[in-house]
């Protein structure tokens, strides 16, 4: 009787055993803090260019959860401390820590830089937990301080850059 050498399904079914663990992986879970403006700007940000941070800050949430790639982690036990360290990327990672407290597994923070009222940039800062992680930055242009352009600018910025690749 000849012999039938199951290592070739051997190997098939533990290459489908690792593709199906992959697409059954957990999100990522992730900390998304409320932007902020960027120090040195030329003027004080109106009331209506807050209320642009907290409609982009919102919109980022929403597409990293629609991607299925991230769990939103909800920052608001936080928030009252958020608001006390004033400036998330220059607080020696506070944002870190406070991701660590939630049970992220990373910080996403974002700033908002107004060189005048023409010319603004998006910023999105994504630094993994884990030790020795590298911190990602992601960025974009805008022209123009409107809702439109804010909201294009992060739509952009998360299925061009963030979500790219992954």
């Amino acid at each position: 009787m000849v012999g039938i050498n199951r290592r070739p399904f051997a190997v098939l079914a533990l290459a489908f055993g690792l593709c199906n663990t992959a697409a059954t992986a957990e999100p990522d879970k992730v900390a998304v803090f409320d932007f902020q403006f960027a120090r040195g700007a030329p003027t004080e940000p109106s009331e209506a260019e807050h209320e642009r941070l907290k409609r982009t800050s919102d919109t980022l949430r929403a597409l990293l959860t629609e991607s299925g790639r991230y769990t939103v982690i909800s920052t608001e036990p936080v928030r009252a401390e958020v608001a006390e360290s004033a400036d998330l990327r220059a607080c020696n990672g506070c944002a870190e820590d406070f991701a660590r407290r939630l049970g992220a597994g990373a910080a996403i923070t974002g700033e908002v830089q107004k060189v005048s009222n023409l010319i603004l940039n998006i910023n999105v800062y994504v630094k993994p937990l884990a030790d020795g992680a590298a911190e990602q930055a992601y960025s974009v242009d805008l022209r123009g301080n409107t809702d439109e352009s804010f909201d294009r600018g992060i739509r952009y910025l998360v299925k061009n850059r963030l979500l790219a690749g992954r």
